[in-house]
């Protein structure tokens, strides 16, 4: 059963899981720490996200991550996340990571696939042309084709020409779909993927997992009791939590941190 936030009542989950001896706070970015946009890389965390992640972050026992089907060299961008940051970062659905004072990990696809995805990308680059407002990603592991800035008819006339072409040439890729996004992948993972590995990594007691997309649900589906999945916006979802909007996300989180700053040592 998934109830909505109401900032002014207390929440027994949310304050349930701030009490979790360590936990995990994992955001997915794009419509959950930051806005949707028309241009995906002017994405940007709103300022109370921010500041609410810069509060967790200085607690004991606690670790915020943001967990996301970009690249991890453009969720960097995006994030505005420095080498000496102390946020984790999972891109490309689980297939990259960064953590503090590490850097970089991850696996690389195969020659094969890299020249696959470079050849799909040249097919595709003229043929996205023809449809205004609709453009395409290189991702890592993969080809993103945003539509967002496009009509739906053209939107969904170009996802159409596009999985024509996969299906001819890239079949045995992964097909996703999300909010006015069509991608195309490589690689498996998923956002469950990450969370698994996060959860081992950090030796999380409790996740707060929070996103707005399809792709979310993966992750949502693997929590287990003691952790907290939050859906932003509408559309059907495993998580306990509904909130409208990353200024919503904000509050949450703001809960927690005081929470966690006044629970005993």
């Amino acid at each position: 059963m998934t109830h909505t936030w109401d900032h002014a009542a207390p929440d027994d989950a949310v304050e349930r899981i701030a009490r979790t001896p360590r936990l995990l706070v994992a955001l997915d970015f794009d419509g959950t720490a930051s806005e949707l946009v028309d241009d995906p890389m002017s994405a940007r965390a709103v300022p109370a996200v921010r500041a609410a992640i810069e509060r967790l972050s200085e607690l004991a026992d606690t670790t915020v991550a943001f967990v996301s089907g970009r690249s991890l060299v453009h969720l960097r961008e995006i994030a505005e996340h420095a080498d000496d940051s102390p946020i984790v970062l999972s891109g490309s659905h689980g297939a990259q990571f960064w953590y503090p004072g590490e850097g970089e990990a991850g696996s690389e696809d195969g020659e094969s696939e890299r020249e696959l995805r470079d050849a799909m990308l040249d097919e595709l680059t003229p043929l996205i042309a023809e449809y205004p407002g609709v453009e395409l990603e290189r991702k890592t592991f993969g080809i993103g084709v945003h539509g967002r800035p496009a009509s739906a008819e053209v939107e969904k006339a170009a996802f159409t020409a596009v999985d024509e072409v996969f299906a001819r040439r890239a079949a045995h890729w992964r097909r996703r779909t999300g909010d006015r996004i069509l991608e195309y992948a490589s690689r498996d993972e998923g956002k469950d993927t990450a969370i698994s590995v996060l959860r081992e990594r950090t030796a999380a007691t409790g996740i707060l997992f929070a996103g707005d997309d399809v792709t979310d649900e993966d992750a949502m589906r693997v929590l287990g009791a003691d952790d907290l999945g939050v859906r932003v916006g509408p559309g059907q979802t495993a998580a306990a939590l509904r909130v409208e909007s990353p200024q919503q996300i904000a509050e949450v989180l703001d809960v927690i941190a005081s929470v966690r700053s006044t629970r005993p040592e």
